[in-house]
């Protein structure tokens, strides 16, 4: 099929320490507001829809964490390790071999490393020595969503080629302790630490669909992709980065930014496609937080449950910034496999992200 990529596995590795959500409350109230008032981080904390989230170091190690070359260390160790369990597991689910791969892009908002971590990968992994490679930083929450944008784009010009996506996040290292704005309560509140893998292949690669799945199993096409800048609005999300490491913007007004363009801009992309907001079966969110996901609901007039899958990533596992789509995409896929019919073929789904810049990233996809 002219036009398209195919999405052929999506493969999430979260790092083993999972606590409660009041447990990490505990932690981080006496790690930045020892001896203070406690109790406007207790009630963000309560409030932001999350359980439970995984944390790369255990709960106790985070008070030892004195300098931002230290959690950054910890960032290319631990990083590194759950890249590569992600990047096994989709190969894996794929049914292809490091040595198939032509592209790997990686993104990544919360630790920085040169060489990159990608590149770190390429012995691990096995991959080729000619692999072309794309570190991203900066995209934040929204890079899910553009790195799958982007392997589009490569693979419209390298029809027979494999790219794979990488997301390595590890928000719990960004931890400010001499900080108590709002925005670092808040952020305390959501982010958690996660990575995830996404395998894609050209339309042109070789048998990809029935060397990679199942008889009858349904693929994920992406046909159209779009991006969306917002003028102004630099200082709505985003790092400032100092001595301290990565310290957290983000404006009260993000949920506002949603509700004044999310829903021309999607009406806009869909009727470029042909298409009605009616015809989209699978809304695949970024979780970015309940006040984000209400004005995702409410600005595209979305039924009970359309969110369904971005309401239980961010319950079971908290923000992971840009690995939270992916893995909101991995559990829409289950769901159509796990449904056992052909009818959803021909379904469409809107994958959907937003992050610094402050921007937004629409990817059309069509399950056959």
């Amino acid at each position: 099929m002219a036009g398209v990529s195919r999405i052929l596995s999506v493969a999430p590795a979260m790092p083993a320490h999972r606590y409660r959500q009041d447990e990490i409350t505990e932690m981080f109230a006496d790690l930045v507001l020892p001896g203070q008032d406690q109790a406007l981080l207790r009630r963000f904390h309560a409030s932001a829809g999350v359980e439970f989230r995984n944390l790369v170091l255990p709960l106790e190690a985070y008070p030892r964490l004195r300098s931002f070359g230290q959690a950054n260390d910890v960032f290319i160790d631990a990083g590194l390790d759950l890249a590569e369990r992600a990047t096994r597991d989709a190969l894996d689910a794929a049914r292809l071999q490091p040595s198939d791969v032509d592209l790997v892009l990686l993104t990544s908002v919360t630790g920085v490393a040169a060489p990159s971590l990608d590149a770190r990968l390429v012995g691990r992994l096995g991959l080729r020595p000619d692999v072309k490679r794309v570190p991203v930083f900066g995209l934040g929450c929204v890079a899910g969503a553009a790195g799958i944008a982007r392997l589009h784009d490569y693979l419209l010009g390298h029809r027979s080629h494999v790219a794979v996506l990488i997301s390595v996040e590890l928000c719990s290292l960004t931890v400010q302790r001499d900080d108590s704005s709002t925005p670092n309560l808040v952020a305390s509140s959501l982010f958690g630490d996660g990575a995830t893998a996404v395998v894609m292949s050209g339309a042109d690669r070789v048998g990809s669909a029935e060397e990679t799945y199942p008889p009858g199993e349904l693929v994920p096409r992406v046909l159209r992709t779009r991006s969306r800048m917002y003028p102004d609005t630099e200082r709505v999300m985003g790092w400032d980065i100092g001595g301290t490491g990565f310290r957290i913007v983000l404006a009260a007004s993000v949920a506002d930014v949603v509700r004044e363009h999310l829903e021309k801009d999607v009406a806009g992309f869909l009727d470029d496609c042909g298409l009605r907001m009616d015809a989209v079966t699978h809304w695949i969110s970024h979780p970015g937080g309940p006040r984000v996901l209400e004005a995702v609901q409410n600005s595209l007039s979305l039924p009970d449950g359309a969110l369904r899958h971005s309401w239980a990533s961010l319950r079971d596992v908290g923000n992971l910034s840009s690995s939270s789509v992916l893995q909101v995409l991995a559990a829409t896929i289950e769901e159509v496999g796990a449904s056992g019919h052909r009818g959803a073929a021909g379904e469409y789904g809107v994958l959907l992200a937003m992050g610094p810049g402050f921007c937004a990233e629409l990817v059309l996809l069509q399950w056959n």
